[in-house]
């Protein structure tokens, strides 16, 4: 048995002490990943404080998950706990907690488990194969079929919305545990996070982004007639947009090349920390090839445009090398709001959309025009492939959240944690406000000044008086 997880910060500190998978001892030895991430950590902590006498040692709400879940096993008092109570205690968590959450767990002694929120915002499913020596079978959890399909696994399996898996040397068990909670997987794990040779809640990735290029192509061509211009060239930005590029292409007839040319050994850039390293990044990443370029009108398809940085990059590039005009078509929807469930799409004031109408988006990442895929298209092309999810999480851009319990306050909050100076110094630490996978709890000062607020360090501790309700010992720094 063994667990992995592949991580990257949603915010905050990149820090080793955050790496996962976490473990606690106590009760019976429990090791932990998640992916996600929770929106009422704030009043978990104070429980995980005041009620449960559990100390967090890291700003991360999965390490928070573990502890939930730790504590309601605990509760049961046994020396030895079984199935039905490893099921009740993920049913008491999902009541407790909030947001997004794919989870893997793993029981010394005991088995392997996983469990995913009842919204199922974050996938996660499980596969098997027959074990060496022909002796039963081996079990693997995911986040995507293709790793299912790398490793010789078959018969893929979506865990439900609300679902638990328990899975022991003798047996398999699944039982609903969360209810009442509408099915609302994140879309923009099909528009740019998900590998196309995925199947994720039985929607093929590829097949999904072929939809989405020909539903462009229609919109694409719209508003080409419209303000009557024509392109002499369709590229992809490369590689999450090819299959949609390719298909739109076809459709609109127009020749596809492939004008980009990708450097494999730079990572994903929207998600490194800082503005600068992110455009030094992006030069690193793509060279333009004047001779798919010079003197022609381009049409450049990428699946969404975040902050904007990648977009002005690449717009530069290609003038560089001598386009006419360039024109974008984003695969997505204008993103102009946070995503709070564990995609790094921080600060609403950091997305090139927010507050701006499409032409002055192009003005801002300086494209002659921009075409964006409209969001009954975009919902279109990816559920037709399973039409019995009636909704996606569209959050990132209608600013609608499917959990609730996200305002303005929170929104504000998080922006505050999420803020790339904020990013850069780590901050660790207090009971405020946490975000997770590093969100770097900013203890919130009695005059509601962030812990950000002064270039001196002070370490403090807050006891109750005179029977205030505050948070027993712990170190809030102030940087």
């Amino acid at each position: 048995m063994g667990i992995g997880h592949v991580r990257y910060p949603t915010a905050g500190s990149s820090n080793h002490a955050e790496a996962q998978p976490f473990y606690v001892n106590s009760p019976y030895g429990i090791v932990f990943a998640h992916n996600g991430n929770l929106i009422n950590t704030a009043e978990l902590l104070q429980f995980m404080d005041q009620t449960a006498h559990r100390h967090i040692n890291t700003s991360s709400d999965s390490e928070l998950l573990l502890n939930i879940f730790a504590d309601n096993l605990q509760k049961t008092g046994k020396f030895r706990i079984n199935e039905e109570d490893i099921f009740n205690a993920i049913r008491d968590l999902m009541q407790q907690c909030k947001g997004a959450y794919a989870c893997v767990a793993m029981l010394a002694g005991f088995g392997i488990i996983a469990f995913r929120d009842p919204h199922g915002i974050r996938p996660v499913g499980l596969a098997s194969r027959a074990a060496a020596g022909g002796q039963g079978k081996d079990y693997l959890f995911a986040s995507e079929s293709v790793v299912a399909d790398a490793s010789g696994f078959t018969d893929w399996e979506d865990v439900k919305p609300g679902e638990a898996v328990i899975i022991t040397r003798s047996s398999v068990s699944r039982r609903q545990v969360g209810h009442g909670a509408a099915f609302a997987p994140d879309i923009f794990e099909y528009v740019y996070f998900a590998r196309p040779d995925s199947v994720l809640d039985g929607i093929s990735v590829y097949r999904s982004r072929m939809a989405m290029g020909d539903a462009l192509a229609d919109e694409v061509e719209r508003v080409l007639r419209e303000k009557q211009l024509s392109v002499d060239v369709v590229i992809p930005v490369p590689d999450t947009s090819r299959v949609a590029a390719l298909n739109l292409a076809q459709k609109l007839n127009v020749p596809y090349r492939e004008g980009f040319i990708k450097n494999r050994y730079v990572g994903r850039t929207f998600i490194m920390p800082g503005q600068q390293m992110r455009r030094k990044n992006v030069r690193r990443k793509l060279n333009a090839m004047a001779l798919e370029f010079a003197n022609k009108n381009v049409l450049i398809v990428d699946d969404s445009i975040v902050r904007g940085t990648t977009s002005k990059e690449i717009i530069q590039m290609a003038k560089d090398v001598g386009a006419k005009k360039v024109i974008v078509a984003s695969c997505a929807p204008p993103i102009r709001y946070s995503n709070v469930y564990g995609i790094d799409m921080p600060s609403r004031m950091e997305l090139v959309a927010h507050n701006k109408s499409t032409e002055e988006i192009a003005e801002a990442i300086g494209a002659d025009l921009v075409i964006f895929q409209t969001l009954p298209d975009l919902i279109s092309s990816v559920r037709q492939f399973n039409t019995d999810i009636s909704t996606f999480d569209c959050s990132v851009f209608t600013g609608e959240y499917v959990t609730g319990g996200v305002d303005e306050d929170y929104l504000a909050g998080l922006e505050r944690l999420r803020a790339d100076n904020v990013k850069a110094k780590a901050i660790v630490g207090g009971l405020g406000p946490l975000e997770g996978k590093g969100g770097g709890g900013v203890a919130e000062r009695p005059n509601g000044a962030s812990g950000a607020a002064s270039d001196d360090i002070e370490v403090t501790s807050s006891e109750s008086k005179n029977g205030a309700d505050t948070v027993g010992l712990h170190n809030s720094w102030k940087l």
